[in-house]
């Protein structure tokens, strides 16, 4: 037997099942992405706290470390490249990147390789034992640094040295080598704690966007629109079609049936004469259809606007909120939302009794919507206010 319930029809529980289950696929990616994303920040953390090099790690390398000098990473498939033109690098920062961009297995043009061999990062200089002999950037000289972001290159600029050089790696070792190579950088200068501060505040910053599990959509929340396939959107192109088809019709000229005056002026006479006489260029005829007259106390049809929202851009950031078209976001800028849309609550979980408040749209701490902010006992039966909605 068929489901029923008081809303006596089994469409309400079909329309419930494909939307809990379209919000739990969208929830799981979303948190194996933030999982993604937070275990390589702490990894990153751990890492920074125990970075730490031996002279014992030295032992074997065909080179000779300075009293006190230890070795931190070692990668034995590096590649020297110089630049062929003058160029000026920035600065080196102590700036960690979390979320590196896809590198291309390739060489920048305006770059020669001149040699290849053993790179070993030391917590005093970067060197690399080629083939030709050895090249040192010691970080007390270094006056500049760059990372290619399209290519696994790193550039460095040193004052001993007028050509700027660098380093080619596969791709696999240059988020590890960047990484600890800004770390031992940072050690140099007696800036390590610069590096693992930064690393806290992007785990802290991290933990605020988590996504949080949606709530249960209920049969009794379906609305009639969910019974046509596209929901509202098809109805609202349906009744825009509805009111452009008749304006264009009535706005073309009527088709000119064969035997009429104006086809008969056009059309010159089939019997030839000794003096044809000359024939009256066709006259194009407008006509205008009569509307249909309206019924006593009918009112007069207006158009209607579709209420479909604007989509939102693609790449438009949200910090942690559900893709929506009306802008809604949580990353702290812009304008509050006193008067949400209508369906609001189609994209995001609303707390209970959501349309009863008189404030402002704030995220509660069990991660329903309210629109209770700037109240004072806003969100109260939802732990307190998260952080406020912005658009």
């Amino acid at each position: 037997m068929a489901k029923t319930d008081s809303t006596g029809s089994t469409w309400r529980y079909r329309w419930a099942h494909r939307q809990n289950d379209r919000r739990q696929r969208t929830f799981r990616d979303a948190d194996e992405a933030w999982r993604r994303r937070d275990d390589e920040l702490r990894r990153l953390r751990t890492l920074a706290g125990s970075f730490q090099g031996s002279a014992e790690a030295g032992v074997g390398l065909p080179i000779e470390l300075a009293p006190g000098e230890v070795v931190f990473w070692t990668l034995p498939a590096a590649q020297l490249v110089e630049v062929r033109h003058t160029a000026v690098l920035p600065a080196p920062e102590l700036t960690v990147d979390p979320d590196p961009p896809a590198l291309r297995p390739r060489r920048p043009e305006g770059l020669k390789v001149t040699d290849a061999g053993l790179a070993v990062l030391t917590n005093r200089r970067l060197v690399l034992l080629g083939g030709r002999g050895r090249r040192d950037w010691a970080y007390g000289r270094m006056t500049g640094l760059a990372h290619d972001p399209a290519a696994p290159v790193t550039l460095i600029q040193v004052l001993d040295r007028r050509r700027t050089s660098g380093l080619l790696l596969p791709t696999g070792a240059v988020a590890d080598f960047r990484f600890k190579l800004t770390l031992a950088f940072a050690d140099a200068i007696e800036q390590r704690a610069a590096v693992v501060a930064q690393l806290d505040e992007l785990i802290a910053e991290h933990a605020q966007v988590q996504p949080f599990r949606p709530g249960i959509v209920t049969p009794a929340q379906a609305r009639l629109s969910a019974r046509v396939p596209g929901g509202r959107r098809t109805v609202a192109v349906a009744a825009a079609l509805a009111l452009v088809v008749p304006a264009m019709l009535f706005e073309s000229d009527p088709p000119v049936r064969p035997g009429s005056d104006v086809a008969s002026a056009a059309t010159p006479a089939a019997t030839a004469t000794p003096a044809p006489r000359p024939v009256a260029p066709a006259v194009r005829v407008e006509t205008t259809l009569a509307p249909k007259p309206r019924k006593k106390n009918s009112p007069a049809p207006t158009p209607s606007r579709s209420r479909t929202a604007a989509p939102q851009p693609a790449g438009e950031p949200r910090c942690g909120a559900p893709a929506n078209p009306f802008g809604y976001d949580f990353c702290g800028d812009g304008y509050r939302v006193r008067r949400p849309a209508a369906r609001t609550c189609e994209f995001f979980d609303c707390a209970p009794g959501f349309w009863s408040g008189s404030g402002y749209l704030v995220q509660c701490r069990d991660g329903m919507l309210s629109l209770t902010g700037g109240q004072r006992e806003a969100c109260a039966g939802q732990g307190g206010v998260r952080r406020i909605v912005h658009t």
